[in-house]
């Protein structure tokens, strides 16, 4: 488990990084954060599930999905008290929030409910440390016929291109390093049993989608 001063530092990180940002966040990463959407048109919600984001930001996603698919219940976490409070004043009482580090929480106590229809990761795994830790715990939150979905940088990033290598220089200033085995760790996840997965990269690489889906028979 990790030490309680390690998240209180991951904390006060973040909140340094998105005091200021968080007023134009929403505004910027249009540029930059693609495959969002993307991964919002494939969840294919039902009126009624429960959709979880981890690592929620500004709240864009669970917005997004509010409109897209009527009647979910929507939830989210964020270390960052700063993004929090963005999400909060977007949302209002239609999601319940929590402050949470990624890598460890318990959904129950904190949202009122162990397990969730819809669990995202959206840009989140490249600020988190540990964040194969943090996905293989949001794994475990996905009920049974449920999915796990996440998008982030991809293998455009290691490429040595001009655009590639000013890429990295700017996402550097912001604390994130894209995870190039993010495929290797999808498919330790899908290779278990009740589980199957889809991963694809998205705008020639630029950003990569994995979608782990649980079976409806699975029991923890």
């Amino acid at each position: 488990m990790a030490d309680a001063g390690g998240n209180h530092d991951h904390a006060a990180l973040m909140d340094s990084i998105y005091r200021g940002q968080k007023y134009i966040y929403d505004v910027t990463r249009k540029y930059y954060l693609f495959g969002r959407d993307d991964l919002i048109r494939g969840l294919n919600c039902a009126s009624g599930d429960a959709v979880l984001e981890i690592a929620c930001g500004t709240g864009r996603n669970l917005a997004k999905v509010q409109h897209a698919y009527p009647g979910t219940k929507l939830f989210g976490i964020d270390i960052s008290a700063e993004m929090l409070s963005s999400a909060q004043a977007k949302l209002g009482t239609s999601a319940i929030l929590a402050s949470a580090d990624a890598r460890q929480f318990d959904a129950r106590a904190m949202l009122g409910r162990p397990t969730f229809e819809r669990v995202i990761l959206s840009y989140s795994i490249s600020m988190i440390p540990d964040w194969e830790r943090a996905m293989r715990h949001a794994a475990t939150l996905v009920a049974p016929g449920g999915s796990l979905h996440v998008v982030d940088f991809g293998s455009y990033s290691a490429r040595d291109t001009l655009g590639a290598r000013i890429l990295k220089w700017w996402l550097k200033q912001f604390h994130v390093s894209p995870r190039l085995n993010l495929p290797e760790v999808a498919e330790e996840i899908g290779a278990q049993p009740g589980w199957r997965r889809e991963g694809r990269d998205g705008m020639g690489g630029y950003y990569r989608l994995e979608r782990l889906y649980r079976d409806a028979g699975a029991t923890d």
